[in-house]
């Protein structure tokens, strides 16, 4: 009599759940990293005013000098913000591509397990 955790179909089923679990893992890891990256870099550009006035006042920054780091700031503000956009972009359809795959009570699972990472 064989050990049914020495069968292939066993062993096969218990893998594919492992790397279920893992990608899962994985997949919140991101998410979560991503969301707590994002409110970080939102912080800091809502105190642009504050730190333009931090600058002028530590720095002594002349009028011409405050104007310049006024545009790089709003530069990097800019950039930041577009970055945002890509990565919801990048999000939305690697969430799209997952849910192609997924049948219908899989997918109702996924976004269970979405809606618990926000």
């Amino acid at each position: 009599m064989r050990l049914p955790w020495s069968q292939p179909r066993f062993l096969a089923l218990l893998l594919l759940v492992f790397i279920s679990g893992m990608a899962c893992g994985l997949l919140t890891m991101r998410i979560k990293t991503r969301q707590a990256a994002s409110r970080a870099g939102m912080a800091r550009i809502e105190n642009k005013k504050n730190t333009l006035a931090s600058f002028k006042k530590e720095l002594n920054l002349t009028p011409l000098q405050e104007e310049k780091i006024e545009i790089v700031l709003d530069d990097f503000m800019k950039y930041v913000h577009d970055l945002q956009v890509q990565m919801d972009e990048t999000r939305s359809h690697g969430r799209d591509q997952i849910l192609k795959i997924l049948d219908d009570e899989q997918k109702k699972k996924f976004e269970t397990l979405l809606a618990r990472t926000k």
